[in-house]
């Protein structure tokens, strides 16, 4: 009897815990109320779905942002183009040489005459010997009548003479003028500078060329009783139909000239000086700086990145319309369970 007991209660424990173990089972079969269903999981994926919507929204919006900015650039650049077109920048260039062309020199004396003309080197002008008085006259000189191109009534006297070539030994060209009397309380010689006095030599109708330069190029004037130095420069200026226009720039320094002839006269004596101020050539022309091939790269490169914002753009929205609608599927799916 004691030995059935004992097995009776050795073979408690094991149905106890097999029983508690039936009640837990139990307990977790338990079916939860309709408004505990799905609080926690649902809660947290409707929290992902609002975050990546807004998410796309912002992105949308920022991919829109870009394709305003985009827009804004092509025609910014189009409008910069178009007025670069408008208005060219003017480029100048220098250009160094050895020798230039000989300029002509062309003087309108009047009543005046030449005494003489000489080529000095390196700056150096001996004095005078005789001044008022006939010298030599080593230039090539050339004397030519022709009609006022102004007028084309009265008749112009002019003697052109060749100017400097050698830059590099500071060629300069010296020339004195003798006026015995004149009726002006200010005596001066007109003179004007062309590009090419080997042009003139060559040329048939010599009245004509000296008609044209003096309509083209400006003169200036040299006064008596003093020595007018003229350092001369050359600019080249190209037009936009590809012809080439020569003008010259100078700078004139005038010293008194002190007469000290024995006898005091009345009449008037001029000297003048010719050289060139440097060895470049200064060449002047308009460039327009907008290069189509740049603004067409540039335009490829912004609609490029348009036809890709674009692109993301519908697939931001395709991606969002999916999202949505799976949404609305799981929410039915739900509501049909819960039902």
């Amino acid at each position: 009897q004691l030995s059935e007991d004992v097995e009776q209660v050795s073979e408690n424990p094991t149905e106890e815990r097999e029983g508690e173990m039936e009640v837990h089972e139990d307990s977790s079969s338990v079916i939860l109320p309709d408004g505990e269903l799905g609080t926690t999981a649902p809660s947290l994926r409707f929290s992902k779905t609002c975050l990546k919507n807004v998410f796309s929204v912002i992105l949308l919006f920022i991919y829109l942002l870009l394709m305003a900015v985009a827009v804004f650039l092509v025609y910014q650049t189009i409008s910069d183009f178009r007025e670069k077109l408008k208005h060219p920048v003017m480029s100048v260039t220098y250009k160094e040489v050895s020798l230039y062309d000989a300029p002509g020199i062309a003087f309108y004396p009047g009543k005046a005459r030449l005494l003489s003309c000489q080529h000095h080197y390196y700056d150096h002008i001996p004095p005078l010997i005789n001044p008022g008085q006939p010298g030599d006259i080593e230039c090539i000189t050339q004397r030519i009548n022709y009609t006022d191109p102004f007028t084309n009534q009265t008749m112009k006297y002019a003697l052109v003479v060749q100017g400097p070539r050698d830059v590099k030994k500071r060629e300069l060209v010296f020339l004195q003028f003798h006026l015995n009397e004149t009726d002006q309380d200010f005596s001066a010689i007109d003179y004007l500078l062309f590009s090419s006095f080997q042009e003139f030599v060559s040329s048939t109708e010599k009245a004509k060329f000296m008609k044209d330069c003096e309509s083209s190029y400006s003169s200036w004037k040299f006064s008596g009783g003093f020595r007018t130095w003229v350092k001369m420069s050359l600019v080249k200026t190209k037009e936009e139909d590809g012809s080439e226009t020569v003008e010259f720039k100078q700078e004139t320094s005038v010293v008194n000239y002190i007469d000290q002839r024995t006898k005091p006269r009345s009449d008037q004596l001029f000297f003048v000086v010719f050289e060139w101020k440097d060895p470049f050539i200064q060449t002047v022309q308009d460039i327009i700086t907008a290069n189509p091939w740049n603004m067409i790269a540039l335009l490829c490169g912004i609609f490029l990145a348009l036809f890709k914002a674009a692109d993301f753009a519908k697939l931001s929205v395709k991606w969002m319309i999916k999202i949505r609608r799976r949404h609305l599927k799981r929410t039915r799916q739900v509501t049909n369970h819960i039902s």
